[in-house]
């Protein structure tokens, strides 16, 4: 019984020991191997790998990925002109050398992402110094950038190599610092207040002289209307005059029997209106009870 419990552990321990001897590198990822605290080798393909185990050899990992470090400062930045601006900026990198970058920057990516910080920072701010805002703005903004990889560039490949590699460098906003925002946004409403007054004012000028000149016309419609309406109204009147000339030429009797009755319609102006008047001496009652015809 001693001999299999001595058997099965022992082929256990072995199980641990070749476990600890053998990894596995991903292909997204270097594998780094210790001896000692000293960089054994380092593998760059993947697969399954084997060294000696623990504490002779150790092993770790990093990423080969590109990846992207974004800008976390928020400290504005002088331009030429001496005006304070906020820039968000990213930058694509990956690890090109293990060995170099263990050496000289650490031992994990976030080693490395926040010295490049303090690299793209620095350069930003040197660049940012020699332009103005018009040519943040502008279409020189790629220049900028060009600029700033090719310091980064020279800073990560100097003396003591990071091995790392730059991949691109760009700017994703640019802004006045918060301090002088306000005052910007001050100015601009003020602008855009006057210019809104200034349209308002032209337009109300504008709709005045449109009114006036509606009125204009309106009164020439009318005044011509009245004038049309009067000469209608005279060339009826002359026509209207001369047919009861003819008419009343023909028979001056009924004329003047005619005009009694317009008299009498005409004076009668309310249902309770009376006129007396003696039918002896009236010419109209005369000339009803003659049938129309003279008294004589």
């Amino acid at each position: 019984m001693n001999r299999v419990g001595f058997f099965i552990t022992s082929i256990l321990l072995a199980l641990a020991l070749l476990s600890s001897m053998l990894f596995v590198v991903d292909q997204r990822q270097f594998g780094v191997v210790y001896a000692l605290g000293q960089i054994k080798e380092v593998i760059t393909e993947p697969g399954l790998n084997i060294k000696m185990p623990p504490p002779f050899q150790n092993v770790r990992y990093i990423d080969k990925r590109l990846l992207t470090l974004d800008s976390t400062d928020t400290e504005p930045m002088l331009t030429a002109e001496k005006q304070r601006v906020v820039i968000d900026w990213y930058v694509r990198w990956r690890i090109s050398d293990p060995s170099e970058y263990i050496r000289n920057v650490g031992l994990d990516e976030s080693a490395g992402a926040m010295q490049l910080n303090r690299v793209v920072r620095n350069a930003f701010q040197e660049e940012i110094n020699r332009r103005t805002v018009r040519e943040l703005l502008s279409s020189k903004r790629d220049a900028l950038m060009n600029d700033v990889k090719r310091e980064v560039l020279e800073t990560v490949r100097g003396a003591k190599p990071w091995g790392v590699d730059v991949v691109d460098v760009r700017i994703t906003r640019v802004d006045y610092a918060e301090t002088i925002t306000e005052s910007v946004y001050r100015r601009m409403e003020a602008e855009r207040k006057r210019v809104a007054n200034e349209l308002r004012s032209t337009g109300a000028a504008e709709g005045e002289k449109i009114r006036a000149e509606a009125d204009r016309q309106r009164e020439i419609t009318i005044a011509n209307a009245y004038r049309d309406a009067q000469k209608v109204k005279g060339e009826g009147d002359a026509e209207a005059a001369r047919t009861y000339a003819e008419a009343f030429g023909k028979d001056p009797q009924f004329a003047q029997f005619y005009r009694s009755l317009e008299a009498y319609k005409a004076s009668f102006v309310k249902k309770s209106d009376v006129l007396v008047l003696d039918p002896s001496q009236t010419d109209f009652f005369k000339a009803y009870r003659s049938g129309g015809s003279s008294g004589k």
